[in-house]
């Protein structure tokens, strides 16, 4: 109760502090790289249930001769790579945990398609609502593998307390400041999940 306070609370307030940042960088998109300014999809939440998380949109809506859409490294601007390095991108999942989709902190909502490629117990990842960060995102964010990842997702379920949250959403926002762990090695951003190997 006291963690979805804390994320009704924060959410409402920030979404109405930083109308005016929000607002500028929804302009800035729609200036560089048109509509739409969100990026919508559908994510796993607490216990696996999809929900609509929205961000704002980084990448250009560029594809290949095939249809496909190009690489992350092609389509992502230099200005969607501030937004990314900045976590400015984030800014509009705090309507998600306005809604209850999503928690200030907890693992990172992941695509749809990795369900069925999680072990038994990177599945418990899912016990818990998504966050727009979490203890992974303080120890190596995209900088570490997916097993490693999931670790420090699983290690967050079983030792989640409200003042973890605080020490989590603290050390984020020196994360942020530095800019640290933002992109995979050889990645523009992180590389696919193919599974486990179980």
């Amino acid at each position: 109760m006291l963690k979805r306070c804390l994320d009704i609370l924060t959410s409402l307030l920030g979404l109405i502090l930083l109308t005016p940042v929000i607002a500028l960088v929804a302009w800035q998109i729609n200036r560089q790289m048109g509509s739409p300014v969100l990026f919508r999809q559908a994510r796993p939440g607490l216990n696996g249930k999809p929900f609509e998380m929205i961000k704002f949109r980084t990448m250009k809506d560029a594809l290949d001769a095939d249809g496909n859409p190009l690489p992350d490294s092609e389509r992502l601007t230099a200005f969607g790579q501030f937004l990314r390095s900045s976590s400015l991108d984030e800014l509009p999942e705090l309507w998600n945990v306005l809604k209850g989709d999503m928690s200030l902190v907890g693992p990172r909502p992941l695509l749809m398609e990795y369900l069925p490629l999680y072990s038994a117990e990177q599945v418990r990842r899912h016990d818990v609502r998504p966050g727009i960060t979490g203890w992974a995102q303080i120890n190596g964010r995209n900088a570490l593998s997916w097993e490693e990842k999931f670790k420090l997702d699983v290690w967050y379920v079983d030792n989640q307390s409200f003042w973890l949250d605080i020490k989590i959403l603290f050390l984020t926002v020196k994360k942020v400041l530095v800019r640290d762990g933002i992109s995979a090695e050889g990645e523009a951003t992180m590389s696919k999940f193919t599974g486990s190997g179980r």
